[in-house]
């Protein structure tokens, strides 16, 4: 496989740039858009090629408000501990809001019996399929940069209260909600580095030769 030079710097340039979005627009996504994101996802590796996830679409204003309030019972959990570092939780009360302004979220599960018992590479490592779904989160946030659509992960919640909204089945594990749409908030630094939350690792402290 040869991409050309343009190619390349297109991939490096969704890689780098996408951002994880907390203010989104009430502009609806178009379904051919949404179609690709998602199959994006579907293509992702999965450990023994079990494809372990599902896509959950939610976008009406009683569904997304009842996720919010799940989260927004998680976040004021949080705050207490984030106001014991002297930190506040502004960011958390973002992450909310966006999931009731976005007019698409998609919570992607986890299915660990997909596959049957004994999946290739899953017996040693077991959390593999969750790692697996991790790819494909990857794989729509690369996508929705290249359709000029944010997406923002939320992961804070109770897993009980998004099952019993979602009506997910008890063995199946909801890994994210992912909030997608339009914005005129796209920072050109990560949200928490651009507010002092943290700054980026030094990269060439995080290599290592041969051994740790």
């Amino acid at each position: 496989m040869n991409f050309t030079p343009e190619q390349r710097a297109a991939v490096y340039e969704a890689i780098h740039n996408r951002r994880d979005i907390r203010k989104f627009s009430p502009t609806e996504l178009e379904e051919d858009k949404v179609q690709r994101i998602l199959l994006a996802g579907h293509h992702a590796p999965s450990v023994g090629f079990m494809q372990p996830w599902d896509f959950i679409l939610i976008s009406s204003s009683s569904q997304k408000e009842a996720l919010a309030l799940a989260a927004d019972k998680e976040r004021r959990a949080l705050a207490i501990h984030f106001a014991a570092e002297g930190r506040d939780d502004k960011f958390l009360q973002l992450k909310v809001e966006g999931l009731r302004e976005a007019p698409l979220t998609v919570c992607i599960t986890c299915d660990p019996t997909r596959g049957g018992d004994h999946v290739l590479g899953r017996n040693s490592i077991p959390e593999t399929d969750i790692l697996s779904v991790a790819c494909a989160i990857q794989n729509m946030w690369l996508a929705a940069y290249a359709e000029g659509i944010a997406m923002g992960w939320v992961s804070f919640y109770k897993k009980s209260d998004v099952r019993r909204i979602l009506a997910i089945p008890p063995h199946v594990e909801p890994v994210a909600l992912l909030s997608f749409g339009y914005t005129d908030h796209y920072p050109k630094r990560p949200i928490l580095e651009e507010s002092g939350w943290a700054k980026r690792t030094n990269f060439d402290s995080l290599i290592h030769h041969e051994t740790w």
